[in-house]
């Protein structure tokens, strides 16, 4: 952090936090945007396949057609299931990445104008107070370099979990896919 001294430094740094405000408002106001379409989308969607597929299961003349149809008309739904659940997933972890991403700027910014501070201190410092400014500093780069493999540690578990969510999706739709083809042929 900087010592405001001026008018125009408070109005500058006012300035800076609006618009770091006004990006994840914007941000978050265009991922709602989406999620709803994808809401909209995926209802309308259902409701035409609902009507389409009362209309098959009408035209069933017998339990086996009808076993057929069901199991025929049960796949698209969870692949239609499993890309919206995908989706949503996407746009939440956008928004995570622009939130990480507008929060590493804002600490980076924040270390710099503190490095900036620690140096001016140290210029008007008494002679022999070196070494508390050189402690200070190498306890921020310490404090830095934890943050970092914090933040690399969160991304990582993020994929991690992000991989094993479309594994486990992909595991359920095969077994589900298995399961019809083994009931269909009894």
């Amino acid at each position: 952090m900087t010592k405001i001294q001026t008018p125009e430094q408070f109005a500058a740094a006012s300035q800076a936090n609006l618009e770091t405000l006004m990006s994840l408002a914007g941000s978050a106001i265009a991922r709602a945007e989406r999620l709803a379409e994808l809401n909209l989308n995926t209802v309308r969607s259902v409701l035409e396949d609902s009507v389409a597929t009362t209309k098959k299961l009408a035209e069933a003349k017998s339990p086996q057609e009808l076993a057929s149809l069901q199991a025929e008309l049960t796949k698209p739904m969870i692949d239609k299931a499993v890309a919206y659940a995908r989706s949503v997933q996407e746009i939440a972890t956008e928004g995570q990445h622009e939130v990480s991403s507008l929060f590493e700027k804002q600490i980076a910014e924040l270390n710099k104008n503190f490095t900036t501070m620690l140096d001016q201190a140290a210029k008007q410092a008494p002679a022999g107070s070196e070494g508390v400014f050189a402690a200070v500093k190498s306890a921020m780069e310490t404090a830095n370099s934890l943050y970092d493999n914090a933040s690399k540690a969160a991304k990582q578990a993020a994929e991690v979990a992000e991989a094993n969510m479309a594994a486990a999706t992909e595991a359920t739709v095969k077994a589900i896919t298995s399961t019809q083809k083994a009931g269909g042929k009894k």
